[in-house]
């Protein structure tokens, strides 16, 4: 019994030792910065910067934002401090800013459910800017603008909007923009990833024009002078692209037909198709005087079908107004639309069936193509700036795209996908990364910078950060 006792543990050490072998480092390993000067690293950005996670921004999430991350490596090579501005708990809400606690999960009714942790939280607008600056520069919600705008911390201006609270706590003073703070640090090195937030509030609004793109030609201006400014005392840097944000959770978790096959009896779909008789017979009679086309037709009958999966009924203002004959703008869903994470609640409610989901729920394939139309301007800014400034250039977009593939994004035996709550990557909110896929970002940022700059930064194991916790 004995003998099969020291083979089991001789077994296990030895796995333990390949494992560990996979990501520790030789003693003999000599680091180097190469042409990069890593002293004072200060990174710039928005939520994605800040370590925003489970929709809020907390402690815990703000220890493994990637910026940290990365600093955390650079020490190695004689990187300096690198100080977060720090929320006062592990809630993240900002009662006196209405700003909501983080999302944890629970079981509701038999299933995973993402609700706001219940509790108050003790972060107040309080600025905790004293004799020093924060090196982790990353404000949730800021567009590329934001950064340059004068008085976007100023506790004055929250009222308008014109004021980010989270900017409001670090700021230097109420005047300076975020760019003026971190170019007053006379940093030797930094990061900017900086732009989701331009697409991202149009489309977690569902493109009804409450929260517009940012125009191109504003985010070109922005994006040089926010690199000009940066790079205008010789530091070095690295610089990311932005994912297609309809590759996050919060885009894919409803399916584009909702309703499951036999979900209605067929006496419920005879109630549904004979409500909106009027409405498809209104159609034809479009058609026939040429006002629509065939092809609007057939996308616009609502026919609720018996024994398949059926789509919602939306609101879709890119169709032809048809107010005159008395016919609303709606149409069934179907495959190049998106709905978004807050549709749940309308579904259950019995939305998309006799009521219309509203536009600011769903994204239909025109706005799907505005989003990625400006995403695709903004990267190739990103990238020619890049090429220009001789600058560490990250594809964060090519990481993203592959966690929606089948495989997904396997590392040392975990696999990693866009999978809401369950992926791995994503957390409760389906937009933001949890802290091990901040770290695969991490990764990439170090990836970036040691081929641009021949320095040997190591790569961190993501499987040792957190991920979704689960009740």
């Amino acid at each position: 019994m004995r003998k099969y006792i020291i083979i089991i543990l001789f077994g296990l050490f030895n796995f333990i030792l390949s494992c560990n072998n996979d990501f520790s480092e030789d003693l003999d390993t000599k680091f180097s910065s190469g042409e990069a000067d890593f002293s004072r690293y200060v990174a710039l950005g928005g939520s994605f910067t800040s370590g925003f996670r489970d929709n809020a921004l907390y402690i815990s999430g703000q220890n493994e934002s990637f910026p940290l991350i990365v600093a955390e490596q650079m020490k190695r090579i004689g990187g300096g401090d690198f100080r977060s501005p720090y929320m006062a708990d592990d809630l993240g809400g900002i009662s006196e800013a209405k700003v909501d606690n983080k999302k944890i999960l629970v079981v509701s009714e038999g299933s995973l459910t993402p609700i706001t942790s219940p509790g108050e939280g003790t972060t107040t607008l309080t600025n905790i800017y004293s004799q020093s600056f924060y090196q982790n520069m990353g404000i949730p919600g800021a567009k590329s603008f934001h950064l340059t705008a004068a008085g976007y911390g100023n506790p004055l201006n929250l009222f308008s909007k014109k004021a980010n609270p989270y900017f409001v706590r670090f700021a230097s003073n109420p005047n300076s923009t975020a760019l003026e703070d971190a170019i007053a640090q006379d940093p030797t090195f930094f990061s900017l990833w900086i732009g989701i937030n331009d697409v991202l509030g149009y489309a977690t609004s569902g493109g009804d024009g409450s929260n517009v793109i940012t125009d191109i030609s504003t985010f070109q201006n922005v994006y040089t002078k926010l690199i000009e400014t940066l790079v205008s005392k010789s530091a070095k840097g690295v610089v990311a692209n932005l994912p297609d944000i309809t590759d996050f959770p919060y885009f894919n978790k409803i399916t584009p037909k909702p309703f499951k096959a036999n979900q209605f009896t067929l006496e419920q779909i005879k109630k549904l198709n004979a409500s909106y008789k009027s409405y498809n017979d209104g159609l034809d009679q479009a058609k026939a005087n040429h006002i629509i086309s065939a092809e609007e037709l057939i996308a616009r009958k609502i026919i609720f079908v018996e024994g398949q999966a059926n789509g919602a009924v939306i609101i879709d203002k890119y169709l032809t107004n048809l107010d005159s004959m008395g016919l609303p703008s709606i149409r069934m869903s179907n495959s190049g639309d998106l709905f978004l994470l807050s549709v749940s609640l309308i579904l259950k409610a019995g939305g998309g069936t006799s009521k219309p989901i509203e536009d600011q729920y769903v994204l239909t394939d025109k706005e799907i193509i505005n989003i990625r139309e400006a995403i695709k301007a903004y990267n190739h800014i990103i990238e020619n700036l890049a090429k220009q400034y001789n600058l560490a250039y990250t594809n964060i977009q090519s990481l993203v795209s592959q966690l929606k593939t089948k495989d997904g994004v396997i590392y040392d035996g975990v696999n990693y996908t866009n999978q809401f709550i369950t992926g791995g990557f994503f957390s409760l909110d389906g937009i933001h990364p949890t802290g091990r896929g901040y770290a695969f970002i991490a990764n990439e940022f170090i990836k970036a910078i040691n081929q641009k700059y021949g320095s040997n930064l190591p790569l961190v194991n993501p499987n040792i950060y957190q991920s979704v916790k689960f009740p």
